[in-house]
């Protein structure tokens, strides 16, 4: 999601934005993918503002030692009984970090410093639990990290507000996290999203924008762990929403924004139809299993904007094999 040029491009932008601000803007991440680096943070900053916390959480944290650098290795030993959890421990830091941010913050010449631990210290706990949820299925899983998102960017805006009354917020995530689960087939698996957890906690103050393609190409892997390749994207499944975005997109006006706020655009697109999702993972020859749910629109989004022809995002440091798209036979998928 950030380590490709456009991210690159904006942040050096939003640096020299900053530098003429009343009121800079930051740049923040909201997922527990670093279980290791969250840690290194918080020994960090408790080195620098108290090396007796230092010592308490570095003890307490030593009980992933064991484990190596990958965490799954973590849920897989602790889930399969050969491990005891680190649940006690994270937990016990993060309150204890809770309880001392006043005073920590007050040694720090960084007010934000003292917030990022914290926050830090809760993903620790968060990816903690989220390794164990690994291994008893994809719904635990996915709503624990789900919920990790919906409750940093409920601590971010409350810090935020702090520093400045009429913050605004903008999150960046795929279609699948941003959307409102509710709306979807998600529901039915039990499953929530962020999208879910913020319109319910802010009704129409949340603005729910996603996007959709018809086809083109994007960065991403065949498989979990595996490098990312520039993919073409198939042309969407008749009767699919992407398909009809399409039939209603011009040569003049491939591109626009559809506001499902509007309430006769709502009403026609409200019965549910297929939707696309592509993440980190494209599988064009098992698309309609693998990308496809069925959804209403309206009731998923407050508009989306629409991008008849995608184009793959460029990674700052892309595997060798990345820059060739793969071409789809004329035959596919029956492949006779």
């Amino acid at each position: 999601m950030w380590r490709n040029t456009v991210v690159r491009a904006f942040v050096e932008w939003l640096r020299g934005y900053n530098q003429h601000a009343a009121t800079p803007a930051g740049f923040y991440g909201l997922d527990l993918y670093s279980l290791h680096a969250s840690i290194e943070a918080v020994l960090g900053y408790l080195d620098k503002v108290d090396p007796e916390s230092a010592t308490r959480a570095r003890a307490r944290y030593s009980c992933f030692d064991h484990f190596g650098d990958d965490p799954q290795v973590y849920g897989y030993a602790t889930t399969a009984g050969i491990a005891e959890p680190c649940e006690n421990e994270v937990v016990g830091q993060l309150v204890e970090l809770q309880q001392e941010a006043g005073r920590l913050a007050a040694k720090s010449e960084d007010g934000d410093e003292a917030f990022f631990a914290v926050q830090n210290a809760r993903l620790v706990r968060n990816a903690e639990s989220y390794y164990r949820a690994m291994f008893s299925g994809r719904v635990p899983s996915w709503n624990l990290r789900d919920t990790h998102m919906a409750e940093t960017l409920a601590a971010l805006r409350t810090h935020l507000q702090w520093k400045a009354n009429d913050a605004k917020m903008v999150v960046w995530a795929h279609n699948s996290h941003l959307g409102d689960a509710s709306a979807t087939a998600m529901a039915a698996e039990g499953e929530l999203n962020l999208g879910q957890l913020v319109r319910e906690r802010h009704g129409r103050e949340a603005f729910l924008l996603g996007f959709t393609t018809h086809h083109g190409t994007v960065t991403a892997a065949s498989n979990w762990d595996e490098p990312a390749r520039q993919r073409q994207v198939r042309p969407a499944l008749a009767g699919s929403y992407e398909a009809l975005l399409h039939e209603a997109a011009t040569p003049e006006m491939p591109d626009f924004l559809l506001n499902l706020r509007d309430a006769e655009v709502a009403s026609r697109l409200r019965p549910a139809r297929l939707e696309r999702a592509i993440g980190v993972i494209y599988r064009p020859e098992t698309e309609r299993f693998s990308h496809y749910f069925l959804a209403s629109l309206p009731d998923q989004f407050d508009a989306v904007i629409h991008l008849d022809r995608t184009s793959a995002l460029t990674p700052l440091d892309p595997d060798p094999g990345w820059e060739t798209a793969e071409e789809l036979p004329e035959t596919f998928p029956f492949g006779v």
